[in-house]
């Protein structure tokens, strides 16, 4: 049985729902001030918008789209203690449309310069429980570390410039450090050295070369960084199998949000979460690579121990092909011995 010393996920990752009336108002019930905020309309076309507490207010990235880093004053207008202001911008709060908000908890506010690397970042905000920050740094061009203050080595690392149009990068640990995704793509990995020079991250640092989405000469970066964490997060692969019965992926906790992106092939990324389907089957999806409304094409089951594929679509459960996945979730039993059911 998996024991964590996280005793309440939600203190750290929480989803959340709201409805837009393009006037600024506060979105409540996080449960606390989240430091990453990730946006998405559901009931129409619209892109994702990504906002975090180093970068600051009134600015916005995107998940399906190269473009830099966009000032926009009426999109995020707030961090709160207890979730976030939205702007009248539609992205984030067209009258009637409804969201989905995705909120993670890294440090306090803008954090700190970070100087383990041959790269100095200019804030590195870090929750070393959670196992997860958030790093800006200059790129050089050359090949470079990076602090990101995590204490262990982190099984993804998602960057983006924020200065010039350039793909997103992750490196994912199953798929290695010779390889990396493109989260606003649905293309399989990229096989260069130019992303992460061969080399995997330490419990100190990552690995940057020369490519431009990862470290552009002059060009401000922005780095999303996680390290597992027992009963809370788990980042893996399986191996789909074509059948509506599919695969069941031991996380050790019970998600409540889960990304999937077969890695062997081309395909779109999927993801879901405990709030938009509060009951199995759990099958109201958004793309991160794709502008696209919330669809029902897709199905997993949240179990109290990790997540069954029940579909025989091969965006989630491709015959014969790996499939890797990010999850977080709620703790089977924490150190208060307090168990986890199952949906």
């Amino acid at each position: 049985m998996a024991y964590t010393t996280i005793n309440k996920s939600t203190d750290y990752f929480n989803t959340v729902l709201y409805s837009g009336n393009y006037q600024s108002h506060a979105i409540t019930g996080v449960g606390f001030q989240p430091d990453w905020v990730w946006i998405k309309e559901r009931t129409s076309t619209s892109s994702h918008r990504l906002m975090d507490a180093v970068r600051g207010v009134g600015k916005g990235i995107s998940s399906n789209d190269a473009t830099a880093e966009e000032s926009l004053a009426a999109l995020l207008t707030s961090f709160d203690s207890d979730g976030f202001t939205v702007g009248a911008d539609n992205g984030v709060n067209q009258n009637n449309q409804t969201y989905a908000a995705w909120n993670w908890k890294a440090g306090t506010g803008q954090g700190s310069s970070n100087t383990d690397g041959s790269i100095n970042t200019t804030y590195t905000s870090v929750n070393t429980t959670a196992g997860f920050s958030i790093s800006k740094y200059t790129g050089t061009g050359s090949n470079a570390t990076v602090g990101h203050g995590l204490g262990a080595v982190p099984k993804i690392v998602i960057t983006k410039n924020l200065s010039s149009s350039n793909n997103w990068a992750m490196y994912h640990a199953s798929v290695g450090n010779t390889k990396s995704l493109q989260l606003d793509g649905n293309g399989a990995p990229a096989t260069s050295a130019a992303y992460w020079n061969n080399t995997t991250p330490t419990s100190s640092v990552f690995t940057v070369s020369t490519g431009n989405d990862v470290n552009k000469s002059g060009d401000s970066i922005i780095a999303y960084c996680f390290a597992e964490k027992t009963g809370y997060s788990k980042f893996g692969k399986y191996t789909g199998t074509g059948s509506a019965d599919g695969p069941f992926i031991y996380t050790g906790f019970k998600p409540a949000f889960v990304i999937l992106k077969v890695s062997s092939d081309t395909n779109d990324w999927t993801m879901f979460d405990n709030k938009r389907s509060e009951f199995n089957v759990t099958n109201k999806a958004l793309l991160p690579n794709l502008n696209n409304s919330e669809s029902t094409d897709h199905a997993i089951d949240f179990l109290s121990n990790g997540f069954r594929i029940k579909d025989n679509d091969g965006t989630v459960n491709p015959n014969g092909q790996t499939m890797i996945y990010l999850a977080f979730g709620q703790t089977l039993v924490g150190s208060n011995n307090i168990p986890c059911t199952a949906r």
